[in-house]
């Protein structure tokens, strides 16, 4: 009996892979950050290897990606990383209101706020976000000596980087360190040097990210989250965004999915199958990331590593799992 489940399981993915052989290329976007690079190839792969489908990539901001999704036409398909609610305005108007785009069925857990070193959160005994509106944080946390300090609330682009835009100002940290968007990868070399010289800096952090494998960080408390005290406009919504918006509260915990354009249901079904089940974990995603940022491994290897070592899994997104 198991025999023949095996065999009818390959049967399924042989049928599966010779029908997407004649479907459409699959474009996904690549945003800007390691998980989602890491996604996109992890999509790109399974396409190809499991499905014999033909990929591309297409590096894009947000914006751009869900509005080449909701056009169908195949300039990009696939989203491999949505932040919600970070990206709820995006989902808003294509998924719910124009229904052009579809979110996985599957998504895992992210966590959002401000990280520092852990030796100054205790040498300083900074604990909470209000312990950076103060001179004490505007004198530890200048890098230049300027008499402002800083504070990195994310790359340029980035939803979330207008919501820890606004907190900076709304907790009234704005008025002790100078918010900074510079790309993640600039950063991070400026956050190198400022761990090795054990110096004072303060940033935008999430989970799951390898800076919580490469460093000893300590994510700095929020008031517990309270939608009552999160109003976030973004910049697509109304261009009087930054006024509008108010925040005096922690996020709320994110959920992180898959998105695709419907079209490719008709375009590709076997891709847009599998986007639909993908359920990938934040752990193992965390694994992945470190393996391709601090080990610097190559992310086809890592990546194609991680497949063969979870083919059930793969093979669940696939729809080929038999009981």
């Amino acid at each position: 009996m198991k025999q023949m489940k095996t065999f009818a399981a390959a049967m399924v993915l042989a049928l599966g892979s010779t029908g997407a052989m004649a479907q459409e290329k699959v474009m996904i976007g690549e945003p800007s950050w390691p998980g989602a690079k890491i996604m996109a190839n992890l999509i790109g792969q399974i396409i190809e290897g499991r499905l014999g489908g033909e990929v591309d990539y297409a590096p894009g901001a947000n914006a751009v990606i869900f509005a080449a999704m909701d056009g169908g036409r195949g300039d990009i398909d696939v989203h491999p990383d949505v932040w919600l609610p970070n990206q709820a305005s995006f989902t808003d108007e294509y998924v719910d209101q124009k229904g052009t785009v579809a979110l996985s069925s599957g998504s895992y857990e992210g966590r959002t706020g401000f990280c520092t070193p852990t030796y100054m959160a205790e040498q300083h005994n900074i604990k909470s976000v209000f312990d950076l509106a103060t001179p004490m944080a505007q004198e530890l946390f200048d890098s230049d000596g300027d008499g402002m300090g800083e504070i990195w609330v994310g790359a340029s682009g980035w939803a979330s980087t207008n919501v820890h835009r606004v907190k900076v100002r709304d907790y009234g940290i704005e008025t002790f360190l100078e918010p900074g968007t510079e790309d993640e990868t600039v950063f991070y070399s400026r956050l190198k040097d400022a761990v090795d010289q054990e110096k004072g800096v303060v940033f935008y952090c999430y989970k799951p990210h390898y800076v919580h494998a490469l460093y000893d960080v300590t994510m700095i408390e929020e008031p517990p989250y309270d939608p009552a005290q999160f109003t976030m406009i973004q910049p697509d919504q109304d261009a009087d965004w930054f006024n509008k918006s108010s925040i005096t509260t922690g996020d709320i915990v994110k959920t992180v999915t898959v998105a695709y354009s419907k079209s490719l249901e008709t375009r590709n079904p076997a891709a847009a199958s599998f986007l639909s089940k993908i359920d990938m974990d934040a752990d193992e995603l965390s694994k992945l990331t470190y393996a391709v940022v601090v080990q610097g491994e190559e992310i086809d290897k890592a990546v194609a590593e991680w497949i063969d070592a979870n083919g059930q899994t793969v093979d669940g997104w696939l729809g080929l799992t038999v009981n």
